[in-house]
């Protein structure tokens, strides 16, 4: 008697359409476009999962760029002056800080100003 591999294939079947569920038209509904569709969007999560990370480094930078220039200071003078003066705050706490608590983002940048001089 031949195998069909029904019940096997059936349970795959039902785990695909179950990742695909809510894509639009036949990349939810038929079995091709949806295997083709997760394929790509597998890939594309795997990607911008690390793209994220760039993108959130760009931004905290992109921030501490505007709040520096409100000091008078650059972005990479403020880098410098922190590393100098021994102050280990990454870009996303600075970022932070610089929006929500601007007075001690200027303590913050006395401090790097003083370490440059």
């Amino acid at each position: 008697m031949r195998t069909t591999k029904g019940a096997a294939r059936n349970k795959a079947k039902n785990r695909l359409f179950k990742k695909v569920k809510g894509y639009t038209g036949g990349r939810g509904t038929l079995l091709r476009s949806a295997k083709e569709t997760l394929i790509r969007a597998e890939a594309y999560a795997f990607r911008d999962r690390r793209v994220r990370k760039r993108d959130f480094r760009r931004l905290w930078i992109t921030r501490l760029s505007a709040a520096a220039a409100e000091h008078g200071l650059r972005y990479s003078q403020l880098i410098h002056g922190l590393k100098k003066a021994e102050i280990e705050l990454d870009r996303k706490v600075l970022s932070e800080m610089a929006i929500n608590d601007p007075t001690a983002f200027a303590t913050v940048v006395e401090q790097a100003k003083a370490a440059l001089a």
